[in-house]
């Protein structure tokens, strides 16, 4: 049972989501500017926009956890769950995650944000 209120809950998995998007966008962007793409840029502009919403989301949901004095680390890794300590309000809390739903949840939000990313 968690003692985090689900607001709070929902900023910390932001910042543990977004930054492994953020490293598979700025990953696919190298991968399109150097792919044999007859016309680059649009994909360049989507990914680019995506990237640039990221970065801002990241940043509000760190400044949140910064003024609350919310601290994320992830502390072990294997072949099937990461864990991950949540420091709020000074007790700590560890979370396990099926690696396999880290990875599709990153997959969902990278379609909501290069659905974003071609909006404009």
């Amino acid at each position: 049972m968690t003692r985090i209120p689900e607001t709070d809950r929902e900023i910390i998995e932001t910042a543990l989501y977004l930054p492994m998007l953020f490293k598979i966008l700025e990953r696919d962007k190298v991968l399109i500017e150097q792919g044999s793409f007859k016309i680059k840029s649009p994909y360049v502009d989507i990914v680019g926009n995506a990237i640039k919403a990221v970065r801002t989301d990241l940043k509000v949901a760190k400044d949140h956890l910064h003024k609350e004095k919310i601290k994320l680390e992830e502390i072990k890794r294997d072949a099937d769950f990461t864990m991950y300590s949540f420091i709020y309000k000074s007790v700590e809390e560890h979370h396990t995650y099926f690696n396999p739903r880290l990875r599709n949840r990153t997959e969902e939000l990278l379609r909501i944000y290069l659905h974003k990313g071609s909006t404009g």
